[in-house]
């Protein structure tokens, strides 16, 4: 791979020379290890833009004047403004030396053009802000921008003047207030609802290019073919060609020339393939040429040979990668940070989260509803992380959301796959997740495959959906399960949620959100251990092709992660990669051989009542004929993994059956276990005698031990299994049976 340009360069201002000498962060109730490293005249001075990288750039990062605006028509504010703002931290943020919300914001700065650039038109990038902005140079407009998570760039080449220029955003955000697309922020954070983020976020640079230059590339593999697919955009200049040279390190294998107007393919000779465990990255030059042969433009950037789809392997379809099954696994990534929002502080602390996803044995990483700067996929690319891509929402977990701006939706949709289209890591595209803001979904199904037909499509991740895209996708919370497809690959888009906080410090002690509580270590370990388990059993045994753990960090008051907000891990590392190895690799087969069926494969008639019965309810000799009669399971359809034979929608549920047990006895006695699924806190009875206490609930069908006392009461012929279960929370199901449990074939 080759080394990005980090060169940039430097230019000297009186005048902020003075501001960044003033500046200093706000403290945030955490601030991470990388707070420290962040000086106010050498912000994020990394190259932005990994796959399209020229030699000269200039950074505009660093201390910029600001003022919060007043209303849409308000006057262009002339001269100085009297307030600083360190860019690119959001205004909300500590590190951009504010931390307040303002709906509106003037951000203004002056810079130099380096005389080298003379005769060459001055391109002005930014990374992102959020949400809508007009950007002036020298106080005339040079354009204007709408979306808060793709880049955007202007010519300004005409608005420029000799000596000092002066550059001049103009902001707007409603957040809450507008039906945009904005992810997890929200002006009254609460819950899994964060901070907001209004304003530039991502780096702002200027380049020089020739009138005639690069504007994008589009490079597709197909590792069936041993080739890359490769367009040069470079307007509307219909005179030109380019050559794309290609190297495995120095050496160079492919050479191909081109028409600007027409795609290439480029063979790639014994190709190595990009994955995880391998994730190699070719080089590659682009030179770009006038009619006369005459070299206008030049890039660099990177590819890697791979291919994502889903395919049958004769009993479920499963997630593949280069025409090998593969197990996705890893955790949810919010991309919040306690000082910066949704900016870094460093370059390293960018990376740093990739790092401990890599080296926690995660194979994968779900950005959720959140879009990264590029060089946060330059690095999973060299790291070899998929990456799962979810479309920021227009959020709905807000109150009183506005309606969803559904032209704005699909614009930013469509920006954010053509501005990612060429990262390798990127696997999978996630539309909607659960309800937030879902609508139109067999439209944008169709229109994302038809944008990029070479990667999976997830139509939404977590709700009920009309069964589109390649994936069938539930989020039940804690444990794990597995949704059933008959087109699909079936994944597990969340799951875990486990709470641990063992420092004291967090975002806010007297508020503070968790799925479940762990008190210890080593709870929490075997917690997330038999999860795992439950990962590589589902995987070998009913065709789960992916999961997802909810979350690698904590973020404000949600308290789940296996860091802490500020970057500290909870746990020892080395046990949690054990325990997401065996998830990913280790086959974990279990034979079931039921004797008690449930309404997984045969649902039986259970006597039950909601009014509190008699005392000895649960006994062999008690007489329920007078009870309801109906088929299990038991409660609502909205309920994870439920298989509803009666509808239960009460506090309370009392359900007993008889049964025979038949010959089964010594051995396969032995490995008798309770097959349950239970929402919320149960208890199970065998002849009058308890067989297990269960608390919390579950989201699939699981198997249990059963107390050894009621075990012993179990005898050829007539027994009788009972069962109690309460409903404290949204969500209720019970449904019980005994199944013969062993690691090998019986």
């Amino acid at each position: 791979m080759y080394k990005i340009i980090l060169s940039f360069l430097t230019f000297t201002v009186c005048a902020h020379t003075a501001l960044s000498q003033d500046w200093k962060p706000r403290q945030a109730p955490l601030m991470t290890k990388f707070a420290k490293d962040l000086k106010a005249d050498n912000v994020l001075p990394e190259y932005p833009r990994p796959q399209l990288v020229r030699e000269k750039w200039l950074n505009l990062n660093g201390l910029w004047q600001y003022k919060p605006g007043t209303w849409e028509n308000e006057r262009y504010p002339k001269g100085k403004l009297d307030q600083t703002i360190l860019v690119p931290f959001a205004v909300e943020s500590a590190l951009s030396g504010v931390m307040e919300h303002h709906e509106r914001l003037w951000y203004r700065r002056t810079f130099n053009i380096p005389s080298e650039w003379k005769n060459q038109h001055v391109l002005l990038h930014f990374g992102a802000v959020d949400y809508q902005c007009e950007v002036f140079i020298n106080d005339k407009s040079a354009g204007k921008h709408q979306g808060g998570y793709d880049s955007f760039t202007l010519d300004v080449t005409n608005l420029l003047t000799k000596g000092e220029q002066t550059i001049t955003v103009k902001v707007w955000d409603p957040t809450d207030g507008g039906g945009f697309p904005r992810g997890k922020q929200t002006l009254n954070p609460a819950g899994i609802m964060y901070t907001s983020v209004t304003g530039i976020w991502q780096t702002v640079w200027l380049e020089p290019v020739a009138e005639q230059h690069i504007e994008s590339l589009k490079m597709t593999p197909d590792i069936d073919k041993s080739i890359l697919n490769l367009s040069v955009n470079a307007g509307t200049a219909n005179n030109l060609t380019y050559t794309a040279q290609v190297k495995d390190g120095n050496t160079i294998i492919a050479t191909s020339t081109g028409n600007v107007l027409a795609p290439s393919a480029i063979k790639i000779s014994n190709q190595k393939l990009w994955s995880p465990d391998s994730p190699f990255l070719y080089d590659m030059t682009v030179t770009l040429k006038d009619a006369d042969g005459k070299v206008v433009d030049q890039v660099k950037t990177y590819f890697g040979m791979r291919k994502s789809n889903i395919a049958f392997d004769g009993k479920y379809y499963r997630l593949y990668l280069n025409n090998k099954p593969l197990f996705h696994y890893g955790p949810l990534d919010q991309g919040f940070w306690p000082d910066g929002l949704y900016t870094a502080p460093t370059d390293a602390a960018l990376r740093y989260d990739l790092d401990m996803i890599k080296k926690l044995g995660f194979n994968m990483v779900r950005k959720h509803i959140k879009v990264e700067p590029q060089r946060w996929y330059y690095y999973a690319d060299k790291i070899g992380l998929l990456v799962w891509q979810d479309m920021p929402s227009s959020n709905s977990y807000t109150f009183n959301t506005p309606p969803v701006e559904k032209e704005a939706f699909s614009n930013e949709l469509v920006r954010m796959i053509e501005t990612h289209y060429n990262s390798p890591c990127i696997v999978t595209w996630d539309i909607f997740n659960e309800n937030q803001g879902l609508h139109d979904s067999k439209k944008y199904v169709a229109l994302v495959r038809g944008l990029d037909g070479s990667r999976i499509v997830n139509e939404c991740s977590g709700t009920t959906h009309d069964f589109l895209g390649d994936l069938s996708d539930i989020h039940p919370y804690p444990p794990p399960a597995v949704p059933e497809s008959k087109s699909q690959a079936s994944v597990c888009g969340e799951f875990g949620g486990i709470g641990f906080q063992p420092f004291d410090k967090v975002w806010n002690s007297k508020d503070l959100t968790q799925y479940i509580t762990m008190k210890n270590e080593k709870d929490y370990l075997e917690l997330y251990d038999k999860f795992a388990t439950m990962l590589a059993n589902f995987r070998s045994n009913k065709g789960l092709s992916a999961a997802v753990y909810t979350e690698i960090t904590d973020v404000e008051i949600e308290l789940n992660g296996l860091m802490t907000y500020d970057r500290v891990m909870k746990a020892d590392p080395a046990k949690l990669r054990q325990s997401n190895l065996k998830a990913i690799y280790q086959d974990v087969s279990e034979y079931t051989y039921p004797v008690l069926t449930t309404a997984e494969t045969a649902a039986k008639r259970w006597h039950y009542t909601f009014s509190t019965p008699a005392a000895n309810w649960n006994v062999k000799s008690f007489d329920a004929s007078a009870w309801h009669s109906g088929l299990g399971g038991f409660g609502t359809p909205e309920t994870p993994g439920a298989r509803i034979g009666t509808n239960w929608n009460t506090g309370e549920i009392w359900a007993r059956q008889n049964f025979n047990m038949g010959s089964l006895s010594g051995a396969k006695l032995d490995k008798l276990m309770l097959r349950i699924h239970h929402d919320e806190d149960c208890e199970v009875y065998i002849n009058g005698v308890l067989a297990a206490k269960l608390e919390g609930w579950t989201s699939d069908y699981e198997n249990v031990k059963i107390l050894p006392q009621a075990k012993a009461t179990l005898k050829k012929g007539k027994n009788t299994i009972a069962v109690h279960c309460i409903n404290k929370t949204s969500g209720q199901f019970i449904d019980v049976g005994l199944s013969v449990v062993s690691d090998k074939r019986l």
